[in-house]
């Protein structure tokens, strides 16, 4: 199966599960996929090293822990998370709650959903890599909007006075937001330019093309200076009507709606019903 259709089909699973639900930022979840993907299943990341929780391990941190259940179908494919668990999303007694928790699962390596907590607690791991002299790197995903917070910008600091050559960011660059668009509500034009007068190294992928994806995350790092990636992305890729429609950062489809869904996830009469879901 190629990229395309896997992505295809973790689109599908992340909608099924949310609709099982009754809730989640699908938008948001659809956005991210690829970047996730990307990193845990076109060799990027040793995941071995990661199932036998090494301390040395690679280490993805979802700082938008709002698209939460992007990386639970991706930990669910690479067998982290059982179906029972994935299936649990939301549901009384599940652990798979509506953003990450520390300990839920393997490969979630920090609770987040507060904005801006993500990249200041990677740095501190990537402080403790470097001191115990791991070669292992440490991989942040933020939003672009979560980048109105002051903390993010404390810790671009810290990323680049400390050195961090272990430390990558990668921003999902929707340009949205839950109440409208990134520049109308903060007037950001080019993040480029604000990460590089930091000291960052940056550079630029369709964040829905693997391929761009992987060549800017695994290019030989500079010494001593942290990368950010600005992955260029469409809030609810895949769905027309979600994307780059800011109501959707946190809605569930009615039933016309729901037929388009279908439609265009390639999901059946049957698949529906299978998660409880009955046309």
């Amino acid at each position: 199966m190629d990229d395309k259709k896997e992505i295809l089909e973790l689109k599908k699973r992340i909608f099924l599960t949310a609709y099982r639900a009754g809730a989640a930022h699908l938008s948001s979840s659809f956005s991210v996929i690829d970047i996730l993907y990307t990193l845990y299943c076109k060799n990027i990341l040793d995941v071995d090293l990661i199932r036998r929780e090494e301390k040395n391990r690679d280490r993805v941190i979802l700082s938008k822990g709002h698209a939460c259940l992007a990386q639970y179908v991706i930990l669910n494919k690479v067998g982290f998370i059982t179906n029972d668990e994935l299936s649990s999303f939301c549901q009384q007694s599940s652990h798979l709650g509506g953003e990450p928790k520390l300990g839920a699962a393997i490969g979630i390596e920090a609770s987040t959903g507060s904005l801006g907590h993500g990249l200041p607690y990677a740095i501190g791991i990537a402080m403790a890599y470097k001191l115990n002299n791991y070669h292992s790197k440490v991989y942040v995903i933020i939003g672009d909007g979560e980048c109105q917070e002051g903390s993010v910008w404390e810790a671009v600091m810290s990323a680049v006075n400390f050195k961090l050559d272990n430390l990558i960011v990668i921003m999902d660059n929707n340009k949205l937001q839950a109440m409208g668009s990134v520049k109308e509500i903060m007037g950001i034009g080019s993040w480029k330019e604000k990460w590089k007068s930091f000291g960052f190294e940056v550079l630029e992928a369709d964040g829905h093309d693997t391929e761009q994806i992987k060549n800017a995350v695994c290019r030989p790092m500079i010494n001593n200076v942290p990368r950010l990636v600005i992955a260029n992305t469409i809030k609810g890729k895949g769905v027309s009507f979600m994307e780059e429609v800011p109501i959707w950062h946190y809605r569930m489809p009615n039933e016309e709606e729901l037929q388009i869904v279908k439609k265009e996830l390639q999901i059946s009469d049957k698949e529906l019903k299978e998660c409880g879901i009955h046309t």
